[in-house]
């Protein structure tokens, strides 16, 4: 608006201003207080589904920990209500441990794919790769595995990978190759360093020399 208008021609030019854009900045303004409303109402709703899932995942962890009859039931629970939850992921881990240490490995399996399918934080994915691995070397599905452990990629589980791919040599009779891979899992920091060091002298001690 310009500086030069009279005071009268100020007061025309504003009105003329306002039939054409004031409803635009009244249904503006609402729309603006509407989607603040909304985006509130949002995360109140989202910390309180947070809640709930963290309310069931500690039940269920609790169950699980007991040995409780009900810990099954109590996780699937959480992945049904709450899947997109990192919670629901950690929940699954569990199930596939709980259905590994009773003999079902393709339970397992489900679980711990459907981790790996999910995860949005690295480190819950290589866990669940890193754990998906070794259930299918111990199905003795190899190739499985090796696609698995090579598409893990060199972070901080290197370590622990390096190990895993010494225990598919050896499950396949590829001593040298097991020897060199466990060496590689000490220097890169493997954390269960002990029970490789146990490996290499098993290792050693069948002439793998």
């Amino acid at each position: 608006m310009s500086e030069y208008l009279t005071e009268e021609e100020q007061v025309e030019a504003l009105k003329k201003w306002w039939r054409e854009n004031g409803k635009a900045i009244i249904v503006g303004a609402v729309l603006g207080l509407s989607l603040v409303g909304g985006w509130q109402a949002w995360q109140n709703y989202q910390k309180g589904q947070a809640e709930l899932a963290s309310a069931y995942y500690e039940e269920f962890m609790l169950a699980a920990k007991a040995g409780d009859d009900s810990a099954q039931a109590q996780g699937e629970r959480l992945l049904q209500r709450h899947g997109d939850s990192t919670y629901a992921q950690f929940a699954a881990l569990e199930l596939a441990a709980l259905a590994y240490r009773r003999g079902d490995r393709d339970e397992a399996r489900s679980q711990l794919s459907w981790v790996l399918d999910r995860a949005n934080e690295p480190a819950i994915a290589q866990l669940a790769r890193l754990r998906l691995a070794r259930v299918l070397i111990d199905s003795k599905d190899f190739d499985g595995a090796s696609r698995l452990i090579e598409a893990a990629g060199d972070d901080s589980y290197a370590g622990e990978f390096a190990a895993l791919r010494g225990d598919l040599a050896m499950a396949q009779g590829e001593s040298e190759k097991a020897r060199a891979a466990y060496q590689e899992a000490l220097l890169k920091g493997a954390g269960d360093a002990e029970i490789i060091r146990m490996k290499l002298v098993d290792l050693k001690d069948a002439g793998a020399s």
